[in-house]
Parts: C-alpha cells; structure tokens; sequence
C-alpha cells in the first residue's frame, strides 16, 4: 500500500543513507583526483542538505549566485549563514549584469513571450560560473537535484542538470526533508516552500500543480513498488487525469535525464554493405 510510512525512512536507514552519500562524494572526488567540491547555494533545503553533507567528508566552497531582479535577500542570507555554520569558504556573485547581456542578444522576444527561455538562461549561468570555479580550484561540482525533481523533469538541461554528482538524486523529496532534520539543517530553511527562484513569487508545487506530498506517493507507488494507476489511486485518491499528466511529464522529460543520442554509424555502415 502507498502510504508516507512507505516512503519515510527509520533512524537505522537515515543512517545508511547519510553514510552512502558521504561515501559517494568522496569516492568521486578521490576518482577525479581533485581538491574538493563546488556546491552552489541557493539558501533552499537541496543545496543546504547537499552542502551539509559533503562538507563532512571533503573540502566544499559555496557559490550564492543571486540574480537581484529576482532573488529573495533573505535567500542569499540564509545561504551565507549556512556557509558561515559549515565553515566553508564562499563568495556571492551577482550574475544580473550577465543575463541582461544574454537577454539583449535577443531582443525581439521578451520574457512575457519566452517566458521559461528566459528564466532557463539562469540556471545555465549559474552552471558556468560553477565550472569555471571547479576548473580554476580543480573541483568537483556536486548537483542538488533530488529524485522527484529529476523523474518530472523539474531542472534545467544543462543549467542545474549539468553537473559531476547527484549526491541527493535518489532521495523523494519527503526523505529529502527527513535527511535535512537528521543532519541538522537549519528549521527556517527546512520550512520553506521549495522554489528554484525563476522569477518572484515562483514556487515548485505551484508550478508543478501538485504538491510534492501526493507527487511522491504518486512516484513511490509507481517506480519502486511497481503498482497500477488502480492500486495507486485506491491507496491515494489521485485522480485519473494528475496521474495521467505525472506519467506524461515523466515520459516526456525522459531526454533530460540521457546523454544525448549519438547516431551508430557502424551500423548503417554495416548495412550498406550488406
């Protein structure tokens, strides 16, 4: 049956959970022999739960990249006291001035058209200033994309989608608020509603229309307990069309979370000759 029980984890597997995260970071680090991680810091619960936990194995800088048209101070606040918490080494960077530069590349379309290409570019900003910085200190950049966001697609391709490690991508987002109290994230960000700050006022489950309690049964129910729609809709009361739209979302996005088709040449090759 699809219950919160199912998806919420006992202390015992908090536990083993935390220790395969940290166990996983290093091993990354050890394997790309570099000095550490970039972790980027929004002030939300990913990026704190991401941080807190790497900090605790290897050598973490934080990145807060706010864009000031849209970026909540008390964010990029929360982000430095975080940082400060953790005794990490980290710098605020605007990347205002670069998206206006990206922005009047082309302006015959303004954001009230293009809406989403216009707040996708900061993600993807964001991305390159990450590199740039794990390039410069021979870092890692550890991604802080969770299992419900990455399934419905909810992150940008090549923005927050581009990174080393998904240290958090096979944690629902329940068990990502669960593992945030285990570790000792700070409450207020913990209360949050999540949002990944696209524009003012943005949140994810607004977006998404659905909140991530139902989602994650929905998700649960589905790719690890392996149930019908019936079994799922008896055990949660989502309707046919929320579950017909998750699936479509899931499929739909499914290029997202693949490393871009490469043409088998070989094979059409091999065809010819035949």
């Amino acid at each position: 049956m699809v219950t919160m029980k199912g998806l919420m984890l006992s202390k015992d597997e908090l536990v083993k959970c935390e220790n395969a995260i940290e166990e996983a970071i290093v091993k990354v680090v050890e394997m790309s022999r570099t000095n550490g991680a970039i972790v980027a810091l929004s002030g939300g619960i990913d990026s704190s739960l991401v941080a807190t936990l790497a900090t605790r194995v290897v050598d973490v800088y934080g990145l807060i990249l706010p864009d000031p048209s849209t970026s909540d101070p008390d964010d990029v606040q929360d982000a430095e006291d975080l940082a400060k918490s953790l005794g990490i080494d980290y710098e605020v960077i605007d990347i205002g001035g670069i998206l206006k530069a990206i922005y009047a590349a082309r302006p015959k379309l303004g954001p009230r058209e293009c809406k989403i290409a216009y707040a996708n570019v900061k993600p993807r900003v964001r991305m390159v200033m990450n590199y740039f910085a794990a390039n410069l200190d021979g870092r890692v950049v550890l991604g802080t994309g969770n299992k419900t966001e990455l399934l419905m697609g909810y992150f940008t391709k090549y923005g927050d989608g581009g990174v080393d490690m998904l240290p958090i991508g096979d944690l629902y987002k329940t068990r990502v608020w669960q593992m945030a109290r285990h570790v000792g994230v700070p409450e207020k960000i913990i209360k949050k509603p999540p949002s990944a700050g696209l524009w003012k006022g943005q949140t994810d489950e607004e977006e998404m229309g659905i909140r991530y309690e139902l989602l994650d049964k929905v998700l649960y129910g589905v790719f690890d307990l392996g149930l019908t729609y019936e079994e799922v809709e008896k055990a949660t009361g989502v309707d046919d069309a929320t579950f017909t739209r998750i699936m479509e979302r899931v499929r739909d996005n499914e290029h997202k979370r693949n490393m871009p088709p490469i043409v088998d040449i070989e094979a059409a090759l091999r065809g010819r000759q035949s």
